[in-house]
């Protein structure tokens, strides 16, 4: 078999195997967002959690969740940096200075990344990780 032909029969069988991804994924992800039943594991989560899943949610209620889990996010990452030193994967290194923890946990959260210090050197891999 020539290379045009290998070429040939790999594409076909991209599209193909595209055609078979896109009947199986394409209806799948049809129903899911057309549909108004919920899966069993999607109603007990909701059952535990306390959601209504068919009720709407206001704009203000949507920016005070979107504020308390930045909060709290900011507050999970800032003890994790000056915790560091006594968790798993801190590699050892001492505790982050709080102005520089603070400061690395609003950047995290807000996603602009400032980062003021130097990551292989200050940071474990759990500090990495979660931030």
């Amino acid at each position: 078999m020539g290379a045009a032909a290998a070429g040939a029969v790999l594409a076909l069988s991209v599209v193909a195997v595209l055609a078979v991804v896109y009947l199986l994924l394409g209806d799948y992800l049809y129903r899911v967002y057309t549909g108004t039943r919920h899966s069993a594991a999607e109603r007990l989560v909701y059952r535990l959690v306390g959601v209504r899943p068919d009720a709407e949610q206001p704009w203000a209620v949507y920016a005070r969740a979107l504020l308390a889990f930045s909060a709290v996010s900011v507050l999970v990452v800032y003890g994790i940096q000056r915790l560091q030193d006594r968790l798993v994967l801190g590699l050892g290194r001492p505790p982050v200075p709080a102005h520089v923890a603070w400061n690395t946990a609003v950047s995290f959260v807000t996603n602009t990344n400032w980062q003021a210090y130097s990551g292989e050197s200050t940071m474990g891999h759990l500090v990495q990780m979660a931030g």
